[in-house]
């Protein structure tokens, strides 16, 4: 691998100064806020983020009341954010926060690093852009601005590939303007040099890029071979008694850990066969009726469901049967049953 060009900060942080967005935890980089913004950006659009960052600001400003908030109300301020985990480990992460640090993130890479949560882009992040030290945050958008720059013939999936890079970069960083230099680069890959097609003519680093003066931009970065996703069909439930909704909780491990859903099963099911599920869980199913087909994708595995809207007469305690105030206000339920709940 070839060394990246000398000079980056130079030529990235005036375009910077004269293009940065103006984003809601920029406008106060706390080091809380900033740690927020960085997790729930993690696999998540911006423009998806900036409601659920004022939001959560708003509900719980400070590390103490995050630390201090039942999950119950974490998990409903993340509710359609996905990727639940992030929000359980920002949660342990705020206890041992108050507990170790006196409710103040630690202005050191390592000790960021080893909170729930956090791994080596993150704690780069928050390290750079809130206590402005040298650590560079590298992620796709970084490593692929770094791969156009030295035409890198490697994936950057390649952990090799993402810790060159990273120690190269930290060379670079310059006094004074750490957290600039970080988010300059990431406003970078996410508005100049994009996938597929970058706008290389827009871009601060044009003249330095092996892969603009070699007219292959578009042959980097080198990706690792994606796996084809398992796909699982399922059945879900609406179960109605009384003007009330069943939900049921998922385990305490796994996919959507903890979380609450429709009552749901493996398979495809006929109306005969989802009025003997509903009966073997004690609802006393009086009819049912079609209630459509939803796919939902998570990284490694999608969700062909099928649904059944069943009126019951019994409301077994197996679930919690929720009115709508209560769905809306306490019960936070994945975004992979928004077809069916937008039903109820």
């Amino acid at each position: 691998m070839e060394h990246l060009p000398e000079g980056l900060a130079g030529a990235l942080l005036p375009w910077y100064d004269a293009h940065v967005r103006d984003l809601p935890w920029r406008r106060d980089p706390s080091p809380y806020r900033v740690w927020v913004s960085e997790i729930m950006l993690q696999q998540t659009r911006i423009e998806a983020v900036k409601g659920y960052f004022d939001r959560f600001m708003a509900a719980l400003p400070t590390v103490r009341d995050l630390a201090a908030a039942p999950e119950e109300t974490v998990l409903k301020l993340w509710e359609g954010l996905g990727y639940y985990s992030r929000a359980r480990n920002l949660h342990k992460a705020a206890k041992v926060i108050v507990e170790k640090y006196g409710g103040e993130l630690p202005a050191d890479a390592g000790a960021l690093r080893a909170l729930p949560g956090v791994g080596d882009y993150t704690a780069g992040a928050v390290a750079s852009i809130a206590f402005g030290l040298p650590e560079p945050a590298v992620d796709g958008n970084v490593l692929r601005i770094c791969a156009r720059l030295t035409c890198c013939p490697d994936s950057i999936g390649d952990a090799a590939v993402k810790t060159f890079f990273r120690e190269d970069l930290r060379a670079q960083y310059p006094a004074r303007r750490c957290g600039d230099f970080t988010s300059a680069l990431m406003e970078l890959g996410e508005t100049v040099c994009l996938p597929g097609t970058p706008d290389c003519d827009a871009c601060p680093l044009r003249d330095m890029c092996r892969a603009n003066e070699a007219g292959a931009q578009t042959d980097f970065p080198v990706m690792p071979e994606k796996r084809p996703r398992k796909v699982q069909r399922r059945t879900v439930f609406i179960l109605e008694y009384d003007g009330r909704a069943a939900l049921v909780r998922r385990p305490d491990k796994g996919l959507l850990a903890g979380m609450w859903e429709l009552p749901n099963v493996e398979g495809v099911l006929s109306e005969e066969e989802a009025m003997a599920q509903a009966e073997a869980w004690g609802c006393g199913p009086v009819s049912a009726a079609p209630c459509g087909e939803a796919v939902h994708i998570f990284t490694h595995l999608e969700w062909h469901m099928t649904g059944w809207r069943i009126q019951c007469a019994a409301a077994p305690e197996r679930f919690a049967w929720t009115t709508p105030a209560q769905r809306a206000d306490t019960y936070a339920v994945p975004a992979a049953f928004r077809v069916y709940k937008a039903l109820l």
